[in-house]
């Protein structure tokens, strides 16, 4: 496994290599990233992995200093998975020079995260374009618990490059909630409180198979929510997965979640 800091020896480890799969990550690995890794050693010749906590995606230096970091840790899995390399920048790397595309938001698309985290997904879509542009990957592989982020940077990435965006299902813990180096921040009763919501969430998808979605069903969830689960909800919604439309249908879609527990911020999709 070769460690790569600076662009130049990522160039010169790169140089020539063909059906490279790449993981970008901010660290803090857990089952979720594994499962990425694991994809793209099975269908590429060689693999790399990022580790960048990007500064630019967080609207809250707070959220951005307290972000788990574990490097050591890191390199042990990366290691132990046989990655071939391993791209671990400092920021002057990342951003050394103007990106050449610029990526801005349009109004449509300013909803769910987009519309409570401002300039969040400039920040996650310049970041990925300077990445690709460096690392020049045959395919990015990247998870669907944020699934407005997937299908953000799906639809920018494989406009401006080559490369293809493989989308990768949310890996959960044994008690339903999805794996998120966030839940690092949570004890023991955080965990098991979070992972209810998800049960909650996963049943009630269920039983929304059969009926009809009505702006009272949705509200009552929220209040249930709320009150069983002493969390703020930032937001909740029924969208369809192939344009994130409000949908009164189940069927092709999915349930959007943001909430905050313990101070903690959370996304999930049902």
């Amino acid at each position: 496994m070769k460690i790569l800091i600076k662009n130049n020896d990522l160039n010169e480890a790169l140089s020539g290599l063909s059906n490279l799969g790449f993981i970008p990550t901010m660290g803090s690995l857990h089952k979720g990233h594994i499962s990425l890794i694991k994809k793209s050693i099975k269908i590429c010749h060689k693999t790399i992995v990022s580790i960048f906590v990007n500064p630019t995606q967080f609207n809250n230096l707070r959220d951005y200093k307290r972000y788990p970091r574990n490097l050591k840790k890191d390199l042990k899995i990366l290691k132990k998975l046989n990655v071939n390399f391993v791209y671990i920048p400092k920021k002057k790397q990342i951003y050394n020079s103007k990106s050449k595309i610029k990526f801005h938001m349009p109004k449509k698309d300013k909803i769910l995260c987009a519309k409570h985290r401002k300039g969040h997904f400039e920040g996650v879509i310049d970041v990925m374009v300077r990445l690709t542009e460096k690392i020049k990957p045959s395919k990015i592989f990247m998870g669907e618990k944020d699934f407005q982020q997937l299908l953000l940077v799906k639809r920018f990435i494989e406009k401006n490059f080559t490369s293809k965006i493989i989308p990768c299902k949310t890996i959960r813990d044994t008690n339903s909630l999805a794996l998120s180096s966030r839940n690092l921040l949570l004890n023991k009763n955080g965990l098991i409180n979070c992972g209810r919501i998800a049960k909650n969430l996963i049943s009630f998808k269920k039983r929304l198979l059969k009926r009809k979605i009505t702006k009272k069903i949705i509200n009552t969830k929220i209040f249930e929510l709320k009150r069983k689960y002493n969390i703020n909800i930032e937001y909740f919604e029924i969208r369809n997965i192939k344009n994130l439309k409000i949908s009164k249908n189940i069927k092709n879609s999915r349930i959007f979640v943001a909430y905050h527990f313990n101070n903690i911020r959370f996304i999930d999709n049902f």
